[in-house]
């Protein structure tokens, strides 16, 4: 049976938990198929793209968007995501964040870190800092501090993150995967042919990389590039 190098096309927003814990599971997935090539690249989507620049106060936001009849559900949810933390070797300090910020920014660090071959770690760093230790991850000072930790080069991300050419390249990927019909996240885009959505475990990655590597892959990026 041939095998393919296999594409995952991560679909995600730094603010989401269930986006940190999905991208435990399936490096744990790929893991357990040391022999597969496999690339992953983390493509933006943003949970709420009106939140101002500056943020806003996370506890006042998440209280807004849970009232009423969602108390109960948010409450079940939060509950379900401390319990799958300690197992997925992360951690939420949910009552210790500040500000929910605007992640546009966010994303166009992590394209950055791209060209670096930084992405994944980059990933990683942004979940840790906005989730464990509550840092505004919509702030020029904290990206920058971030992409420093990386190795980057600082100039280019100072660069970067002022740029209106690279922040319209992100909208314009967000545009591109809500065409495609993606409306939540996180969402796995194996081999540009067929998803796994939202925080499943790593045995679900685990049969998605098996039917990947028998799948020929698809850049679901041609579109939006020609």
């Amino acid at each position: 049976m041939r095998t393919h190098p296999i594409t995952i096309d991560i679909i995600s927003d730094i603010v989401c938990p269930w986006c940190w814990l999905g991208k435990q599971y399936v490096e744990a997935a790929i893991k357990q198929f040391p022999d597969m090539e496999v690339q992953i690249n983390w493509r933006p989507f943003m949970l709420d793209a009106d939140i101002p620049d500056e943020g806003l106060p996370y506890q006042y936001y998440m209280k807004k968007k849970f009232s009423g009849d969602r108390v109960e559900q948010f409450q079940a949810m939060r509950e379900k995501l401390i319990e799958a933390a300690g197992p997925a070797g992360i951690e939420f300090n949910f009552d210790d964040i500040p500000v929910r910020p605007n992640t546009l920014k966010a994303h166009c660090l992590l394209k950055w870190a791209a060209k670096e071959g930084k992405s994944t770690q980059a990933s990683e760093a942004l979940f840790k800092a906005f989730f464990q230790e509550g840092l505004d991850v919509g702030n020029n000072e904290v990206l920058i501090k971030i992409a420093r930790k990386l190795g980057m080069n600082e100039a280019m991300v100072q660069e970067m993150l002022k740029s209106v050419h690279n922040k319209q390249a992100i909208k314009s990927e967000l545009a591109y995967f809500q065409e495609l019909g993606v409306s939540s996240v996180p969402t796995f885009i194996y081999n540009g042919t067929f998803a796994v959505a939202g925080g499943q475990p790593t045995d679900a990655h685990m049969r998605a990389l098996e039917k990947a590597s028998t799948t020929p892959p698809k850049d679901i990026m041609t579109v939006l590039h020609a």
